[in-house]
């Protein structure tokens, strides 16, 4: 482990004793795991950039509370900064920073700017020429056939990405069209994406893996013009082809003039519709990208909510807004930047693909990963990330918690001396995963757990480097995220446990739901709690370190006795038990009393349930509370997650409590239907200890 340094902007020394902190002393503070030493400090751009901020606003910040105290006060100084910083390509100058209405619902930013996200993402920078590597392409088989690891310098990304906005400029595509793609994470997705960006017009995208009712109550909502679909894909070995469901969603987007079919598996073009490389047709021999000028606010794409109940929420974010926040977030905090390059397991269907694209922004390299992340074993991305030199690699929760499990042993075997972070997401670290990191990929990794979400498209709580991580905490809100705690009159908690609030506007927060023209929706999933203050829908504890410790969703508390408790705190105790792979918890406690509080466990099979529940109730009374044992533990196959990894608490609880499932969940949601035919099934058996 490296020693605590400073940096001549003083952003390092949050948590130096001498210079100002607040714990009582070293016995009270989570194990430390990390700490920069000088040269990661003075080299870091956040560093360079607090000493930037430094001389325009004539004072030098000490250290990072004092950077992000200012970054939440003086909203327009921070973010007009921000964009100068970074050298923000405006086609026409705004003429304001932001104006502001009641609360965080009504600020507007940047008002008169005009610029272009895939401008920035496309252009030649210092550190990254033309005939540099931007993007690297790599398939789940890549060990038995290296020739599948495809790489493109930025100049032959943006001959692809000229062909492409061809091919969108033939199909009428402009301003305000909606191009949505039915792809993987490979480079189809990526260049459709720049191209319609370049365009002027809106994105949308969806897993191949979705079902034709979850793609089509998402397109259906946003009538697009232009579908673009693979006939199939692979994953875990199998080819699946998807011709079915591309021509079912095909049948329901009335309003498409031009479908694109990509041949993956070889099953043809259907009828009605374009091959890619006909579409991508450029239309000269040298071809340009054209970037059309666009409002700071205009939509960049459209993303959308787990869906579990309803309709998927179509969630609008801003060209400008997510091109700042993803600059800060992937410079400043990520410490992306030229010759970096930078991994994120997802899929065309989560926020984190957005977010991983966003690391062109930055000049780094991105690495865009299809297929199975456990395929051929859970070391193949291990692998993947020591062949490429990874410097960055993000994954989930589950994922790291699944290596702990198989008891992987990543650097005893590879070479990761070039990795410097480790991004987590999705769920809560536990403790024994941030362990798993240090022990099995080395103490010189950065462990970023991060927290944030959909409708923000970006982390509001997560790191920087040059603030220490401790074991099982998130190490500090983000640059502009004035994050707080709120107990239910509204007042800010430190060290307790409150509502995740951020209580200043963001310009990445939705600038609308798609159809809600009145803004009621927007206003109810956000705004309805507490006026004028964005209510996120976590459980957090902040420290007066700054750090913070994400407790569980909300609307899932667990409240026995009058003892609250978010689930976080459950699955980290159980989770970080031998034998347990996996755990959902439900307390079934209603407007008519106290309920049964319910354990569903998946095992790994190295031991009985009885032993493992016996174990559990003993340690929960003990690390947790004597009210939050649980009333039985109950084995299932899996737990019911949704496309984007969420646990399914509150319709599980629905379910349980009587409501049909369609009433509860839309069953096309979930990453795996049967999973939650197996977990009722069982629950219904009484599989009980």
């Amino acid at each position: 482990m490296t020693n605590a340094g400073a940096s001549p902007s003083g952003v390092g020394r949050s948590e130096d004793p001498a210079h100002g902190s607040h714990d009582a002393g070293p016995a009270a503070l989570p194990e430390l795991l990390w700490s920069p030493d000088r040269d990661r400090i003075e080299r870091a751009a956040i560093s360079d950039f607090a000493t930037f901020l430094g001389h325009r606003v004539g004072r030098r910040f000490a250290d990072y509370p004092e950077l992000w105290e200012y970054s939440t006060t003086d909203l327009e100084g921070f973010w007009a900064t921000l964009a100068d910083y970074f050298g923000v390509r405006w086609m026409q100058l705004p003429t304001e920073v932001l104006r502001r209405g009641e609360g965080v619902e009504d600020a507007h930013w940047f008002g008169g700017g005009t610029l272009n996200y895939a401008e920035h993402a496309l252009a030649a920078t210092p550190g990254r020429g033309d005939d540099d590597v931007a993007v690297i392409v790599v398939q789940e088989d890549w060990q038995d056939d290296p020739d599948v690891i495809v790489q493109l310098t930025l100049g032959q990304l943006r001959s692809r990405v000229a062909g492409a906005q061809a091919g969108l400029r033939r199909a009428g595509v402009g301003p305000g069209s909606r191009v949505v793609a039915l792809v993987p994470n490979g480079i189809h997705a990526l260049v459709a994406f720049l191209a319609t960006a370049a365009s002027g017009a809106i994105w949308s995208s969806c897993s191949p893996d979705f079902g034709a009712s979850s793609v089509i109550d998402r397109f259906t909502q946003i009538e697009p013009s232009v579908f673009i679909a693979v006939d199939g894909y692979t994953y875990g070995g199998k080819q699946f082809p998807i011709l079915e469901t591309v021509v079912a969603v095909r049948e329901a987007l009335t309003g498409v003039k031009q479908t694109v079919v990509i041949d993956v598996l070889g099953a043809g073009v259907p009828e009605g519709a374009i091959g890619w490389e006909s579409f991508a047709r450029a239309d000269s021999a040298q071809p340009q990208v054209e970037f059309v000028p666009m409002s700071f606010a205009a939509p960049l794409w459209v993303l959308y909510s787990s869906g579990t109940t309803g309709l998927p929420k179509p969630i609008v974010q801003s060209v400008g807004g997510i091109l700042l926040e993803h600059l800060k977030m992937l410079r400043l905090h990520a410490d992306l930047g030229p010759g970096d390059r930078f991994l994120w397991f997802t899929t065309t269907g989560w926020m984190m693909w957005n977010y991983l694209v966003g690391g062109l922004l930055v000049s780094s390299t991105i690495v865009l990963y299809d297929g199975n992340p456990g395929y051929p074993s859970l070391e193949n991305l291990w692998r993947l990330a020591a062949e490429l030199r990874i410097t960055y690699f993000g994954t989930s929760a589950p994922f790291i918690h699944a290596c702990r499990a198989q008891e992987l042993t990543p650097a005893a075997d590879l070479d990761l001396s070039a990795l410097q972070t480790i991004g987590s997401t999705g769920s809560p670290l536990t403790t024994a995963g941030f362990r798993w990191i240090v022990d099995a990929v080395g103490e010189h990794v950065q462990i970023s757990s991060v927290s944030g979400g959909t409708d923000l498209c970006t982390a509001v709580v997560g790191s920087a480097p040059t603030v220490p991580v401790r074991i099982g905490e998130i190490s500090c809100r983000a640059l502009g995220a004035k994050v707080e705690a709120y107990d239910s009159d509204g007042r800010a908690l430190i060290g307790e446990v409150g509502e995740l609030v951020i209580t200043e506007p963001m310009p990445s927060m939705p600038v609308h739901f798609w159809g809600d023209d009145e803004g009621e929706k927007l206003h109810e999933a956000y705004f309805d709690v507490y006026p004028g203050v964005w209510r996120h829908g976590d459980w957090i504890r902040i420290t007066d370190r700054g750090s913070c410790v994400i407790e569980g969703r909300s609307d899932a508390t667990l409240n026995r006795g009058g003892v609250r408790m978010g689930t976080a705190d459950f699955y980290r105790l159980v989770e970080d038990q031998q034998g347990v792979v996996d755990s959902l918890v439900i307390d079934t406690s209603d407007a008519s009393g106290e309920g049964d509080l319910l354990l569903f466990v998946v095992l790994d099979g190295s031991e009985e349930l009885s032993r493992v529940a016996s174990r559990l109730r003993s340690t929960v009374r003990k690390e947790l509370s004597p009210r939050h044992v649980p009333t039985a533990v109950i084995e299932v196959p899996a737990i019911p997650r949704t496309l984007n990894g969420k646990k399914c608490e509150v319709p599980v609880k629905r379910i349980l409590a009587g409501a049909p499932v369609e009433q509860a969940i839309s069953v096309d949601a979930l990453a795996d239907p049967a999973a939650l035919e197996g977990f009722l099934a069982a629950a219904r058996e009484g599989r009980v200890t």
